[in-house]
């Protein structure tokens, strides 16, 4: 800003001069005055409206691919279940189903453990896709030893269950990804106890065996898919980045595939 001098007389002629002040001081000009910046609670908000939606886009995301692949796997399952000539020739036919095994673990081992395929579009899809049908195979032929009446049951009680595990996820706070290690040794405890019943009931020493596999099998499955489930939320300890849709999805279809494969070995009856 330009100041105006004091008068000065010289002679006979006077004038006023513009003269130029010297700068203020740092001090002097930053007294009192408060600096344009965002307050920090503006800020946090303004981030984690930005994260929550990001994160709800991709919840959205994943559970559109996942009901995509459950109505596949459904449709699957009630063809191999109502139509006698399909479920003939599957039964009678195993080549089709250790086939189908064999391309469900290649494509689980390279969604699970290469993170280049997983986030590369589109091979991410297809390969979910590949395994999505891999799968649906293999849960379609189970069903169809099965008693039509015991694979709708059985349905519907892995629906019920799969819905409320769903709801109580997202509304309790009770942080179930803190609880990784006693799902692991869980899981590794069902594996060990897999490999010993694979010798023992085919000479059927304890026939209530099975069964009771079934049970711990539905409740470990069960607690998977609650706590793969929050991991989508991103406001437990453990969380799952945006980028991870596929992987997301692919855990939550295996943990429902799972629990209606246990549901059906409980309460399924099988056929004559």
């Amino acid at each position: 800003q330009l100041a105006l001098a004091n008068k000065t007389t010289n002679g006979s002629s006077s004038g006023e001069a513009l003269v130029a002040p010297a700068p203020p001081s740092y001090e002097e000009a930053t007294a009192g005055v408060s600096a344009p910046c965002y307050n920090d609670v503006e800020m946090l908000t303004e981030f984690n409206w930005d994260d929550r939606n990001i994160r709800r886009v991709f919840i959205r995301k994943v559970y559109s691919i996942l009901m995509i692949q459950l109505l596949v796997t459904l449709a699957i399952v009630a063809l191999f279940t109502f139509c006698d000539p399909v479920k003939d020739y599957i039964q009678t036919n195993p080549g089709w189903y250790w086939a189908s095994y064999a391309v469900f673990f290649v494509t689980y081992l390279t969604l699970s453990c290469c993170s280049a395929p997983r986030r590369q579009f589109p091979w991410n899809l297809i390969l979910l896709v590949i395994f999505t049908l891999s799968l649906s195979y293999m849960t379609g032929m189970l069903s169809s030893f099965y008693n039509t009446k015991s694979v709708v049951m059985c349905l519907g009680i892995t629906a019920a269950v799969c819905l409320l595990v769903t709801v109580f996820s997202f509304q309790t706070k009770f942080d179930v990804t803190s609880y990784q290690g006693v799902l692991f040794v869980f899981c590794t405890v069902m594996f060990i106890s897999g490999l010993v019943l694979a010798l023992v009931l085919p000479f059927q020493y304890v026939p209530w065996l099975d069964g009771v596999y079934a049970v711990l099998g539905a409740i470990l499955f069960t607690m998977f898919l609650a706590f793969d489930t929050q991991l989508l939320m991103g406001n437990k300890r453990y969380t799952m980045s945006p980028e991870e849709y596929v992987f997301a999805t692919l855990n939550i279809y295996l943990d429902i595939i799972y629990i209606f494969s246990f549901f059906l070995q409980i309460f399924g009856t099988k056929r004559d």
